[in-house]
């Protein structure tokens, strides 16, 4: 058994949500390679004859879309950072300060556009799909940017903010409503000096099975809860079979998604990072492009010299 098979069959069991990485040191891949090559020439040569392409993406890909990231300086809506709303105790405690959060989010996302990090992977993807290539996207995004922009094989392992989930009978439905109840109606705006709406919890958004009535909430990974265990058996079967790995605008430092492309990494297939400055990992890849994804992506995955077309 690969090093990669016995700590994704651990991943699929075990993982959750987090900042920090798993405790056990059987988890760690720790590879350190030389540093990685910033050619892109070299890179376009590698792509050229990958058949099985994984695009791991973050949000660093959406930044440039204007969605917020929540993170680091300035990552606040109204005071409180995401860590401290996007929890199930946050949701116990205040689920109206949860769903104002997460209405904000959904309106604001309703106004947003893929930009061209999204489009060249959309469009690369669709091309590649007709030389018998594959590419799949595999996004820790919840914005569904990539949906947006025509990508079609994507695995979202932190769910979706266009998604419900039941409290109390479990039922996930798309949910694009605007508002997604008449309550959260204007409310959610993100200034600190905003007062929470204390909204009753009986007109939070509801469940509408018949005979249901219970509180939704969000079907997104909250941190500390476990990933979906058939969407990570699904990443692990790509990224086993994957002969390219692009790391697309993320920080890999949430777990267990920062553990996937060093895996791949372990067992020589080329990861090439794609992100605004080095990250953790970046000494574990071949390739590193630093910059805007917008700009540094598009060239990487534009049509190369070698390819038919049909």
């Amino acid at each position: 058994m690969s090093l990669f098979q016995f700590t994704s069959r651990r991943l699929v069991s075990q993982a959750y949500c987090g900042l920090k990485p798993p405790s056990s040191k059987k988890q760690r891949i720790c590879l350190e390679m030389a540093r990685p090559n910033s050619n892109m020439a070299d890179f376009r040569e590698v792509f050229a004859k990958a058949k099985h392409i994984a695009i791991i993406t973050g949000a660093g890909v959406s930044a440039e879309s204007g969605v917020p990231t929540f993170r680091g300086t300035g990552g606040y809506w109204r005071k409180w950072q995401a860590q401290e709303l996007a929890t199930p105790e946050a949701f116990a405690r205040n689920s109206s300060r949860v769903w104002e959060f997460y209405h904000y989010r959904r309106e604001l996302m309703l106004s947003k556009q893929p930009n061209p990090a999204h489009i060249a992977i959309a469009e690369c993807e669709a091309r590649l799909s007709k030389q018998g290539r594959s590419v799949v996207v595999i996004t820790q995004n919840i914005d569904e940017l990539h949906r947006k922009a025509g990508t079609k094989h994507l695995l979202e392992i932190h769910g979706s903010l266009f998604k419900t989930r039941c409290t109390s009978c479990g039922n996930v439905a798309k949910n694009y409503k605007s508002p997604i109840c008449p309550a959260l109606a204007g409310k959610g705006a993100p200034d600190p000096e905003i007062e929470d709406a204390k909204i009753p919890v009986e007109n939070l958004p509801r469940c509408e099975e018949q005979g249901c009535n219970g509180l939704l909430r969000p079907h997104v990974v909250w941190f500390g809860e476990t990933l979906n265990s058939d969407i990570l058996t699904e990443v692990e079967n790509e990224l086993e079979i994957c002969d390219l790995c692009l790391v697309v605008g993320t920080s890999s430092v949430v777990y267990p998604a920062a553990m996937f492309a060093p895996q791949v990494s372990a067992r020589g297939v080329p990861v090439a990072e794609f992100n605004m400055q080095a990250t953790p990992a970046t000494n574990r890849f071949r390739f590193h492009f630093p910059g805007p994804c917008g700009t540094t992506l598009p060239p990487a995955l534009a049509r190369h010299e070698s390819e038919i077309i049909s």
